[in-house]
C-alpha cells in the first residue's frame, strides 16, 4: 500500500522505484483519459452557460461537446496538447509519489507512536499536500502549455509545443510559463492532500469490510478506493481548478474568440468575483461533471498503475510481497 504500510511490510524499494512507478502511473492515465481533460478545459473556459437551452453557448453538454469537437476539429482534437500533457503527467506522477513516500517515511521516523496511531489521516493529508507542492512547481510549465494547446481553436495559434514555447518566450517572457501558479498551488495542495488522505481512509474501510491484507492491495481495491478518493477530493477544490484555467489563458484571448466571450482577470480574487457576478455560484462549477468523471477515472488509474508497477518492480527485484 501507499505510504506508511510500505515500511512495515517486506518492501525494500529504492527512490528510483517510486519515481518510475509514479511516472508510469501518470503516463498510462494521461493516455487513457486525455479526452475528458480536453472537454473539462473547454467547459471551464466558456463564459456562456453550459446548457442545452442556451442559444449562444458553444458547448451545451458533455455529449454535445464531443460531437462538436469531432465534427469541427476531428478525433485527434480530443488529444490536443497530449505531448506537454504527457510531460506534465509523467513528471508530476514521479515527483508526487516519490515525495509522498519520502515524507511518510520521515514522519514515521520522527513522530511519536501515539501521533502516528491517532493522526494518520492528518499526516497523510499534510504529506500529500507537500508532495503536491513539489510536483506542481516542478511540472507547472507543461501545465500551461497543455492548457493553451487544448484551449485554442482553428486556425491554430500554436503549431506545436516548441512553437508555443518560442512564441510565449518572445511575446510574454519566461513568466508566462508560471501564469496561474498561485491558484494552482492553492488548488493542488489540498487536492493532493485530500486524495492521499481519502485513499488511505477508503483502503482502511476496504480492509475492515473484506478482511483483506492491509499490506497487499488488489487491483480492484486500488481502483475503487482511488476513484472514491478522487471524487471526494475534486468536489472540495473544483472552483480553484476552474479559476486556474481562466487565469492560465490570459494574454491568449484572440485564439478563444471563436468559442464565445472572453474576459481579462487581474488575479484570483478578481476572477472569482467576476464569475460570481456574471455566471452565478454555479459558474464556479462549470465542467464539474466531466471533471468528476475524470477525477474518478484518473485517480483510480493513478493508484492502480502505481501499485501494480511497484508489484512488478518487486518481482523483478525478487522481493516478497
Amino acid at each position: 500500500m501507499v505510504g506508511f504500510e510500505r515500511t512495515s511490510a517486506k518492501y525494500k524499494f529504492h527512490e528510483l522505484d517510486y519515481m518510475l512507478a509514479g511516472a508510469v502511473s501518470g503516463f498510462a492515465t494521461r493516455t487513457l483519459f486525455q479526452p475528458l481533460d480536453v472537454i473539462k478545459i473547454r467547459f471551464q473556459l466558456q463564459i456562456e452557460p453550459i446548457d442545452g437551452q442556451s442559444g449562444c453557448s458553444k458547448y451545451k453538454g458533455l455529449s454535445h461537446a464531443f460531437k462538436c469537437i469531432l465534427r469541427e476539429e476531428g478525433a485527434q482534437a480530443l488529444w490536443k496538447g497530449i505531448v506537454p500533457a504527457q510531460f506534465l503527467s509523467t513528471t508530476f506522477g514521479a515527483f508526487q509519489f516519490l515525495a509522498f513516500e519520502i515524507f511518510t517515511q520521515q514522519a514515521q521516523i520522527v513522530l511519536p507512536d501515539k501521533v502516528l496511531s491517532d493522526g494518520k489521516p492528518v499526516i497523510n493529508f499534510v504529506c500529500g499536500a507537500m508532495a503536491g507542492f513539489i510536483a506542481t512547481t516542478g511540472s507547472f510549465p507543461f501545465d500551461v502549455l497543455r492548457t493553451r494547446l487544448v484551449a485554442q481553436g482553428e486556425p491554430k495559434t500554436y503549431r506545436s509545443v516548441f512553437h508555443a514555447v518560442k512564441l510565449m518566450l518572445k511575446h510574454e517572457g519566461p513568466g508566462s510559463f508560471y501564469k496561474g501558479l498561485t491558484p494552482t498551488l492553492v488548488q493542488i495542495m489540498p487536492n493532493a492532500g485530500a486524495q492521499f488522505a481519502f485513499y488511505k481512509v477508503f483502503q482502511g474501510m476496504w480492509v475492515y469490510a473484506f478482511s483483506s491484507d492491509s499490506n497487499r492491495s488488489s487491483a480492484l481495491q486500488s481502483s475503487i478506493c482511488g476513484a472514491a478518493s478522487g471524487i471526494a477530493a475534486k468536489m472540495l477544490i473544483y472552483p480553484l481548478d476552474l479559476m486556474k484555467k481562466r487565469i492560465q489563458v490570459q494574454g491568449f484571448e484572440e485564439a478563444r474568440r471563436s468559442f464565445g466571450a472572453v474576459r481579462k482577470y487581474r488575479g484570483m480574487i478578481h476572477c472569482a468575483r467576476c464569475i460570481f457576478i456574471e455566471e452565478g455560484v454555479l459558474g464556479l462549477y462549470k465542467g464539474v461533471w466531466p471533471s468528476i468523471l475524470k477525477a474518478a477515472c484518473t485517480t483510480g488509474s493513478h493508484f492502480l498503475y502505481y501499485e501494480e508497477t511497484l508489484k512488478i518492480l518487486a518481482y523483478l527485484h525478487r522481493e516478497v510481497l
